[in-house]
């Protein structure tokens, strides 16, 4: 290989890392007090899968969005070339994570999320490929719209949003860096910096929840990805324990509103159990036989590891068939 392709690509790769270093550095030393500041403002949620219903701070994704935001605004500044891509990226995020800030305080109805969301992927048509179709471009917010719901149905367990998060930016990135694409894979290892660093945080027994802030900007970002980087099939197939589980939902119960779904029981010693009737989910086909939330938690993680390797290995025979 040129070393002068060598060298801006090895760049490019330093840089992204750098990039996924301060996102997690941001959000880790930000966590505490953000922690602190929404329990004494009485942001919290009932940790309903705990014997004892802790109360838990909440809206903890503005964490993953700021140290993210450092992230992406050290990629822009290191990288004027790319300002173009990387702005509007964060834009998108940024206004799908104000969505999910909304959307925790005042609890938005189906049809004004859906509306919103929309709204704020419709940057994503400033950078759309030359000689697109007008309906191609039209499927981009459609896509953050789907997307985002997605990764924000998928959720309620101790780490399993942020942990299928991190699993999913890391298969993107991994399948970025194969396929050359180190420009795209700046934005998924931002994120997945910011997630890993909130996990640590959310991580079983939680002392924070991402909130709809923090779910709905997982979905974003894999979507933004997938556009930008032309990764679309490799982003489908990192989503299909998401998309698994919305499927589930849809066919044994419709569209459901979220106050009409009654929640997983939990015994004294911890152990979940699936309560008479109700819809079915991916959670709920798990604990067909009784566990931890804990065990729970890593075999959905275990899922979503086998499609994000998929995922990889795609990517790879991508590359290979290219040669």
């Amino acid at each position: 290989m040129n070393v002068n392709i060598v060298t801006p690509y090895l760049g490019l790769l330093i840089s992204s890392g750098i990039c996924g270093i301060v996102a997690f550095l941001i959000t880790f030393i930000s966590m505490p007090r953000l922690i602190r500041k929404l329990k004494s403002a009485e942001i919290v949620g009932k940790d309903i899968h705990k014997p004892s219903k802790p109360l838990v701070a909440e809206m903890g994704g503005i964490g993953i969005l700021f140290g993210f935001a450092m992230g992406m605004f050290l990629g822009i500044y290191l990288h004027p070339l790319l300002q173009g891509q990387l702005i509007i990226s964060l834009l998108v995020i940024l206004l799908v994570g104000v969505v999910g800030m909304v959307d925790d305080l005042v609890q938005l109805s189906s049809r004004e999320k859906l509306i919103l969301l929309w709204l704020a992927g419709l940057p994503l048509i400033w950078i759309a490929p030359p000689n697109v179709g007008f309906f191609y471009m039209l499927s981009m917010p459609f896509a953050v719209t789907i997307a985002s719901n997605l990764t924000n149905m998928l959720a309620g367990l101790n780490g399993i949003e942020s942990g299928l998060g991190a699993i999913a930016m890391t298969s993107l990135s991994v399948s970025c860096i194969i396929m050359g694409k180190i420009d795209v894979a700046l934005i998924s290892m931002a994120m997945l910096g910011a997630l890993l660093a909130f996990l640590y945080y959310n991580r079983h027994p939680s002392r924070v929840f991402p909130g709809d802030v923090g779910t709905l900007i997982i979905g974003a970002t894999i979507v933004v990805v997938a556009f930008i980087g032309r990764v679309k099939i490799i982003a489908l197939i990192v989503l299909l324990p998401n998309i698994i589980d919305s499927l589930l939902k849809f066919f044994s119960a419709g569209v459901m509103e979220r106050q009409y779904q009654e929640p997983t029981q939990v015994g004294e010693d911890g152990v979940l159990l699936v309560p008479e009737g109700g819809f079915n989910s991916l959670i709920r086909w798990i604990l067909k036989r009784p566990m931890k939330e804990k065990n729970v938690v890593i075999l959905v993680w275990s899922i979503g590891m086998f499609f994000g390797l998929l995922g990889i290995f795609l990517a790879y025979f991508l590359k290979t068939s290219l040669i």
